[in-house]
C-alpha cells in the first residue's frame, strides 16, 4: 500500500477512535467552511465571526475542560488535533480557539472560584461570551515580569490602571483576563467590556494574522469588584501556567499549516509543466518535497508524544518549549520554500503558502519567541539561566 503523503509514519494509526473522530470532524469544518472564505478574509483583514457558533457547536472551545461546565471533556491529544486542523485552515482561526480555550477558559477553571466557573465557562463554551488574555505590554514583550499595569485595593474593589498590547480577540471580547501588579504580587482579574474606563483599540496595518483581531487594551481607573479577581493563584506562575497550556496547542497548529503548504505545492508541481515535464519530475522539486515530509513527520511525532505526556500528567514546560521551537521553525521554513516552488503564483493569496508564511511570523514570535524557547532548553541542559 502507498503511504499517505502527509503521514509517512502512519501517525494516525497511533490515535484512538475518539481522537480520529475529533480530527475528522474538525477537518470537515475546515474544508467546508474555512478554506472557501479564508483567503478573502485575509485579504480584507477580517476575522470570520460567523464561524464562532460552528466552532462552539463542535465543542472546540474549552474542549479539554469538564462536561459539567458545558465543555467536551476531551483529552490533550484531541485538543492538539483540533489545533492542527484549524491551523491547516488559518493561524487566525486556531489563535481564536487557542485564546478562548487555553488563555481565558483555562485560568477561570484552574484559578477561579466555583462561582466564576459557573458564571463564565458554559457561555464561553457555547461561544456566547468571548474572552481575551491581557499579559503582554508595550515595554514588556519577552519579559512579563516588567509589568506596569497595576491594581490597587480600594475598599471591596480594585482599581486597575495600565495597558496591554498585541491582544488576540481584544475588540471581539466580552471579558478580558488581565494580569496586574498588586501589593501582594501579580494577580489575575476578569474585566468585563462594559466596566467604566476599559477600552480596546484594534491594531491595523498588519501583514500577519490578518484574519484575526489584534488589539491594544487600556485601563483608566477601572473599578473591579474583588469577586472578579481570580483567587487561587498569585505571581507569574499564573499567566505562565496559561501560556504552557496554549503553547502546547501551538506545537500542533504549525503541523497543519505545513501540511497545507505541502499539499498545495505537491499538487501544483505535478500540474505545472516546464521544459516539457512536470516540475515534480525534477530532482530539485523532489528534494524539497521529501525534506518537507521529513520535517512534518518529525513534528507530528514530537507533538503526539508531548500530548501523551500531558495526558499522563508528566509534561514539563521545557518539553513544550522544544516542540514550539521545532515545529514553528519547521512550518515557517516550509511555507517560505513552498511559496518559492510555486514561482510567481506563490505571491498571491489564491495560494496558501504566502498566507501561512506571513501568519507564521506571528506564531513563531508570540507566546515565547524562538530565542526564548531556545534559552529555556539551554537552561535545562546547563542549569544556567542566560536570560
Amino acid at each position: 500500500m502507498a503511504l499517505h503523503p502527509y503521514d509517512l509514519y502512519d501517525v494516525r494509526s497511533l490515535l484512538s477512535d475518539e481522537e480520529r473522530a475529533v480530527q475528522d470532524s474538525v477537518a470537515r469544518l475546515v474544508d467546508e467552511r474555512v478554506l472557501p472564505i479564508i483567503g478573502d478574509c485575509f485579504d480584507q483583514g477580517r476575522f470570520p465571526k460567523e464561524l464562532i457558533p460552528e466552532l462552539a457547536g463542535l465543542g472546540l472551545l474549552g474542549a479539554t475542560l469538564p462536561e459539567e461546565y458545558g465543555c467536551a471533556g476531551l483529552n490533550s491529544v484531541s485538543y492538539g488535533l483540533i489545533c492542527q486542523e484549524l491551523e491547516r485552515g488559518d493561524s487566525g482561526i486556531r489563535s481564536f480557539a487557542s485564546v478562548q480555550s487555553s488563555l481565558c477558559m483555562y485560568p477561570i477553571f484552574a484559578y477561579g472560584s466555583e462561582e466564576q466557573r459557573r458564571r463564565w465557562l458554559p457561555d464561553m463554551a457555547a461561544g456566547k461570551v468571548i474572552g481575551c488574555f491581557g499579559l503582554t505590554e508595550p515595554q514588556g514583550g519577552s519579559d512579563p515580569a516588567n509589568m506596569k499595569t497595576h491594581a490597587k485595593r480600594d475598599g471591596g474593589d480594585w482599581v486597575v490602571n495600565g495597558s496591554k498590547m498585541w491582544i488576540t480577540n481584544g475588540n471581539l471580547a466580552d471579558i478580558a483576563i488581565v494580569w496586574a501588579q498588586t501589593d501582594d504580587g501579580i494577580q489575575g482579574f476578569v474585566l468585563e467590556k462594559d466596566f467604566a474606563g476599559f477600552s480596546a483599540q484594534e491594531i491595523k496595518h498588519k501583514m500577519s494574522l490578518r484574519a484575526s483581531v489584534t488589539s491594544a487594551l487600556y485601563f483608566d481607573n477601572v473599578r473591579v469588584p474583588d469577586a472578579s479577581r481570580l483567587p487561587n493563584v498569585k505571581g507569574l506562575r499564573g499567566p505562565l501556567g496559561c501560556l504552557t497550556q496554549a503553547r502546547y496547542g501551538i506545537t500542533w497548529g504549525p503541523v497543519g499549516a505545513a501540511i497545507a503548504c505541502l499539499d498545495e505545492a505537491l499538487n501544483y508541481s505535478k500540474e505545472r509543466i516546464l521544459f516539457d515535464r512536470p516540475v515534480a519530475a525534477t530532482q530539485s522539486a523532489q528534494l524539497k518535497l521529501a525534506d518537507w515530509a521529513r520535517r512534518i513527520t518529525s513534528a507530528q511525532l514530537l507533538s503526539l508524544q508531548l500530548g501523551r505526556l500531558k495526558d499522563a500528567g508528566k509534561m514539563q514546560p521545557t518539553q513544550v518549549s522544544l516542540a514550539k521551537w521545532n515545529n514553528c521553525r519547521m512550518a515557517i521554513d516550509i511555507a517560505r520554500e513552498a511559496r518559492d516552488l510555486l514561482g510567481g503564483a506563490g505571491i498571491t493569496t489564491e495560494h496558501c503558502p504566502i498566507r501561512h508564511a506571513l501568519n507564521m511570523e506571528s506564531v513563531i514570535t508570540y507566546e515565547g519567541t524562538e530565542t526564548v524557547h531556545q534559552l529555556v532548553v539551554g537552561r535545562e541542559l546547563t542549569g544556567i539561566n542566560a536570560f
